[in-house]
């Protein structure tokens, strides 16, 4: 799952350079330990300086039925509106273009997934980079430093010093470069899977937010 969540993001990256970089966020992947306080920040670059920015989050447990969870925006009046079921206690948001801050209290890692800012282009939705969220009872340690062994040297050798000439370490090479384009082409393949699965949730977060303009749905004037 984790190398999934790595191609997700590289698949939202690849997206933001194909939007010119509207939206940069930082940290690109954070690890926290429970309990802490987490800053996520969102800055624009080619957006202009009054654009709304939301914030949203997709769940580690990535689908078919996978859809992004809309959590705060900031409002001109200088208060957080936020989206249905939030903890609104734990989550603020401050500021909005060219820089907006998401802060999370008290995290747990029910908290963890990829947190994306957006705003509402003509006629797309405009995503950021992406920022992946792990939350951890206890952080992992860094391992212990080893004794260095001088490694042995692996010889091809034939196993006939008579007809050691004939052969050669050919196989080995191509075996592996064999293996090597496989595995390429499998994280090819899971990486269009992941773009198609998150292509899905946005639409379904287009559909989500024009129903809540018909119904005028927490004030958000969407269009």
């Amino acid at each position: 799952m984790q190398a999934r969540l790595w191609l997700l993001l590289a698949a939202q990256q690849l997206a933001a350079l194909h939007s010119s970089l509207a939206l940069l966020q930082t940290p690109a992947s954070l690890m926290v330990q429970t309990n802490q306080t987490v800053t996520l920040s969102c800055e624009t670059k080619t957006t202009p300086s009054n654009a709304r920015i939301y914030w949203l989050r997709l769940r580690q447990s990535l689908s078919a039925n996978s859809q992004y969870e809309f959590l705060a925006y900031w409002e001109s009046t200088r208060k957080t509106v936020y989206g249905k079921e939030v903890e609104q206690e734990k989550l603020t948001v401050l500021g909005n273009s060219p820089r907006n801050v998401l802060k999370l209290q008290s995290v747990k890692p029910a908290d963890s997934g990829v947190y994306f800012c957006m705003i509402i282009g003509i006629p797309n939705l405009i995503f950021g980079t992406g920022t992946q969220l792990s939350v951890v009872d206890v952080l992992p340690t860094s391992p212990q430093p080893t004794r260095k062994t001088s490694p042995k040297k692996k010889v091809c050798r034939s196993p006939n010093p008579v007809t050691r000439k004939g052969l050669s370490c050919a196989p080995l090479i191509i075996g592996l470069l064999v293996a090597s384009v496989l595995i390429l082409l499998v994280s090819f393949g899971v990486a269009i899977h992941l773009h198609c699965l998150q292509r899905r949730a946005r639409l379904r977060l287009l559909k989500h937010l024009r129903l809540y303009t018909l119904e005028n749905f927490s004030r958000l004037d969407y269009w």
